[in-house]
């Protein structure tokens, strides 16, 4: 079985159509769950949910409300609620496509060596249009990826993003839990779980694939592509490398690896600068001294 883990925090807009975009896929309604965290909504989530599980009865569903707040609790009260042999993690605002659940299917089958996956994100703007200033090397910042149009390994520094990401139970038996000193939590822009997860994943030398055919489109709301939205969720990203060095060796080493990065950022400025796209380039700048201010700094604002 498949468990489909949905995490929900106030997205009471979106959370409608991305439980029914689940169940709308053509699969075998017993060989699938949805399981929905909802992580202390004060918005219509809960009536939202109602109304999928009026309208989708069949489906097998299950409704949690996980009252420690932050992304990773939710996510570990998800592990702890699913029956399936694959825990698949969607955002609340990720639409799967209608073949998703087919695809990822056929995926597991053919490669049973496979522990963790990664999909692609497709980026669904709502202001209609891509902000002027991204740059594949910014996608992250709206949890989009799109790696290539075959299924491969993730390599290096790479892996999946938790907008569209699953892992095989026994994956999660090794490994352990996410770590709740990580991740959003409210409105504050931490991350850093999903790498802290997949370096662990790495340690122990079990394979991660790129799935090109398990499609989610994900929503990204206007204030999330403003130049103080960006800067908010680099300085999280620093704060986040910070919380995860457990000694100074690894701050420092943490430390080094930014300074390399400045280098290949201050490359790619003069690229776009050289195209006559200076939004592009600049944003690139404004990311990197972002994250180097939160690893230096390394304080959460939680009112962010």
């Amino acid at each position: 079985m498949i468990s489909l883990i949905v995490c929900t925090y106030n997205r009471g807009a979106y959370i409608y159509r991305t439980l029914k975009c689940i169940a709308l896929n053509d699969f075998p309604i017993n060989d699938y769950e949805v399981v929905l965290i909802n992580n202390n909504c004060t918005d219509n989530t809960e009536e939202e949910c109602k109304r999928f599980r009026a309208d989708f009865p069949n489906v097998q569903y299950s409704y949690v409300v996980e009252t420690k707040q932050g992304l990773s609790a939710a996510r570990n009260r998800g592990i702890a609620e699913a029956k399936g042999d694959c825990l698949v993690f969607l955002d609340d605002d990720a639409f799967v496509q209608s073949d998703y659940l087919k695809y990822l299917q056929v995926n597991l089958s053919q490669y049973p060596e496979m522990m963790a996956f990664g999909g692609k994100i497709i980026p669904l703007y709502e202001s209609g249009k891509e902000p002027e200033w991204m740059s594949p090397r910014l996608m992250p910042i709206v949890s989009a990826i799109d790696k290539y149009q075959y299924t491969g390994l993730f390599r290096g520094n790479s892996y999946p993003i938790g907008a569209n990401m699953g892992f095989r139970r026994a994956c999660i038996e090794k490994v352990g839990l996410f770590n709740e000193k990580l991740g959003r939590s409210k409105k504050n822009l931490m991350g850093g779980e999903e790498k802290d997860y997949f370096e662990r994943i790495k340690k122990l030398k079990m394979p991660v694939f790129y799935f090109p055919h398990v499609v989610v489109n994900h929503v990204i709301p206007q204030n999330r592509t403003t130049v103080d939205y960006v800067k908010r969720m680099a300085y999280g990203a620093g704060v986040s490398e910070k919380v995860r060095c457990n000694s100074v060796g690894q701050y420092l080493v943490s430390l080094l690896k930014e300074i390399f990065k400045w280098g290949g950022s201050f490359v790619l400025w003069l690229f776009y600068l050289l195209l006559l796209k200076p939004k592009k380039a600049n944003m690139i700048l404004r990311f990197r001294w972002n994250v180097t201010k939160g690893l230096l700094i390394g304080k959460i604002r939680e009112n962010d």
